[in-house]
């Protein structure tokens, strides 16, 4: 993931916004907005697509009627200067409108890739933490591994659970689900 600096936007303008976003050219990079800076990442490759479109699945499955499950591009606002994509996101049926979610999501999914590994642990992780997002997965399509990140009663994320290749990972939140990382992979696996 790279932090776009060649983009028509004059210096002392201050910080982009989710209007500018909707300006820029579609070229199949994912473009996201933390605090008005603008980060974009190349089109992910068949792993981890694999992953989320079984992901999907597996959760849309499940899904109680009050939530919806969606996948990514599918922005997540807060304000003017933040919009994220999270691979795979659920949330509360009224709170989606058709071309986004302004309401935290309650859950927020992310497979790794090495450009993006470390913003998606650390930068969009905290942005998540701070939307009040109930739970953060992390999966690492290369073990393949699932890390469960939920939030605390003072509002942080506890890392409550990790499964990797063929374990089990049993889960209550947002609703009850069972996960095999390995699974995810398919015939890929």
């Amino acid at each position: 993931m790279t932090v776009m600096a060649d983009i028509e936007h004059p210096a002392d303008s201050g910080p982009l916004t989710v209007h500018d976003l909707e300006g820029m050219p579609d070229d199949g990079r994912r473009r996201e907005l933390i605090d008005g800076v603008l980060i974009a990442s190349p089109a992910p490759g068949r792993r981890h697509q694999k992953i989320v479109v079984r992901l999907w699945r597996v959760l849309d499955d499940l899904c109680p009627p009050e939530y919806d499950v969606l996948v990514a591009p599918f922005a997540v606002h807060q304000g003017d200067e933040t919009e994220l994509q999270p691979d795979v996101l659920v949330g509360r049926d009224e709170d989606f409108t058709e071309k986004d979610l302004p309401a935290p999501p309650v859950l927020a999914v992310e497979v790794l890739s090495p450009s993006t590994a470390i913003h998606d642990l650390n930068l969009k992780k905290a942005v998540y933490e701070r939307l009040g997002t109930g739970s953060y997965w992390a999966i690492d399509p290369e073990e393949p591994a699932l890390t469960v990140f939920e939030l605390d009663e003072d509002g942080h994320y506890q890392q409550v659970a990790k499964a990797a290749g063929g374990e089990v990972c049993e889960l209550e939140r947002p609703f009850p689900v069972r996960i095999v990382p390995r699974e995810l992979l398919g015939r890929l696996g």
